[in-house]
């Protein structure tokens, strides 16, 4: 029943575990990316603090994932899997128990936090190389779609779950920053059943395959991609989760319970446009799907930014959830297919670093923006940003994708 649901044909079941542990992470983010900013300032740090915070966070995860496409080839996929969710449960347990700025720094840089509202870990690149070749055409593609889903879907549950640490100190007497530190204890938890989820992946074999091999052929074209998902995603850190929490924050002083109640409605809305997602690319193609969707949901955000009451503002924004991520499984089908399958893994990697690496640069600025009251400035930056990009890659690679 839940192969049924969550395979589509012609995917073999070796991708189930891929599946669940998205979920799981994707869960866990969701309330990660609400509550860091929360429980920074229950710390006592300022804006620009939690900024440099998810800066770190970012630029951690963009030199792991460089380091995978780099060498990553020499190991198995699944030994990388592994480690990579022993470094989650690491991770949260870590931040649970400190509360100075450098070793939470540190933390931020080395583990596996995720402030943004997409998935820009390490774990990213292995994944899609293994999802990549369980299907072809378009059951790559919708196999792509369910990934993305339940990562949205299941961030949205997190998001809600953002709520919690109020509740329970409503309820306990215990202190707000003592509950929310035990859900980066949770997190920790999290982190130990994906690695158990993880060690269902088949074992390595003699024959595998497609060996995975470093960048070849199709080096000319992963650099064009990467140049250009590094403006899209330099964009989106203007305004990850973390920062988007914030802005609401401050510039309605919503409660940390209305604002999980957003990220949920938010994330459910894009998990139903991330299942339409290969139904549109069925019909128009994957470039027009990852473009022509995106620019209206970049007009939203300019405009949000700049609407004077929470009513407009948060109904532009989730207009804008539910178009802004149909890119995303139509993007990793898009990378996956214009490259030989053993440089896929590699292709993830390259592709994912110069966004993480972009991204992760741009929340410090929002926060210092922030800092200067300049509350629309990030909102508007990004959604401008963002249709550049846009017409900039259908520019480059409208005539290459008619052949896909």
């Amino acid at each position: 029943m839940i192969r049924r649901l969550l395979l589509p044909e012609g995917v073999d079941n070796s991708s189930l575990p891929l599946l669940v542990g998205r979920a799981l992470r994707a869960f866990a983010d969701g309330y990660v990316a609400v509550l860091l900013p929360a429980y920074l300032l229950a710390l006592g740090f300022g804006t620009l603090e939690v900024g440099i915070l998810s800066t770190a966070t970012l630029l951690g995860s963009a030199l792991a994932t460089l380091a995978i496409g780099a060498w990553g080839h020499r190991f198995h996929h699944r030994r990388l899997l592994l480690g990579a969710a022993l470094l989650m449960m690491v991770t949260g347990f870590a931040f649970a128990v400190q509360t100075a700025f450098w070793p939470l720094l540190l933390i931020a840089f080395v583990g596996t936090l995720n402030p943004s509202s997409g998935d820009v870990s390490v774990f990213l690149p292995l994944e899609h190389a293994r999802l990549a070749e369980a299907g072809q055409g378009n059951a790559r593609t919708a196999l792509f779609a369910r990934y993305s889903l339940l990562g949205a879907l299941f961030a949205a549950l997190g998001a809600l779950a953002s709520g919690v640490p109020d509740w329970v100190g409503a309820w306990s007497g215990i202190s707000h920053a003592s509950a929310l530190r035990g859900m980066f204890v949770l997190y920790g938890f999290i982190g130990g059943a994906v690695w158990l989820l993880y060690r269902r992946l088949p074992q390595p074999t003699t024959e595998s395959r497609v060996p995975p091999a470093p960048l070849g052929p199709s080096r000319g074209i992963v650099m064009k991609l990467a140049a250009l998902f590094s403006v899209d995603a330099f964009a989106g850190g203007l305004v990850v989760n973390s920062l988007m929490a914030l802005w609401l924050f401050q510039r309605f002083g919503v409660s940390l319970a209305v604002a999980g109640v957003f990220f949920f409605w938010a994330g459910l809305l894009t998990a139903i446009s991330q299942l339409a997602a290969p139904w549109v690319a069925q019909r128009i193609g994957l470039l027009n799907t990852m473009v022509f969707t995106h620019i209206p949901a970049n007009v939203c955000l300019v405009l949000a930014a700049l609407a004077p009451g929470i009513e407009l503002a948060v109904t532009l924004l989730l207009v804008r959830a539910l178009l802004s991520q149909m890119d995303v499984p139509t993007r990793s089908a898009f990378v996956m297919a214009v490259v030989t399958p053993a440089e896929r893994a590699a292709a993830a990697s390259f592709t994912s670093v110069p966004r993480s690496l972009a991204s992760a640069i741009s929340p410090t600025f929002s926060g210092a923006l922030f800092a200067a009251g300049w509350l629309a400035a990030p909102l508007v930056a990004c959604g401008v940003l963002k249709i550049v990009y846009d017409l900039a890659l259908w520019r480059a690679f409208r005539r290459q994708s008619e052949t896909l």
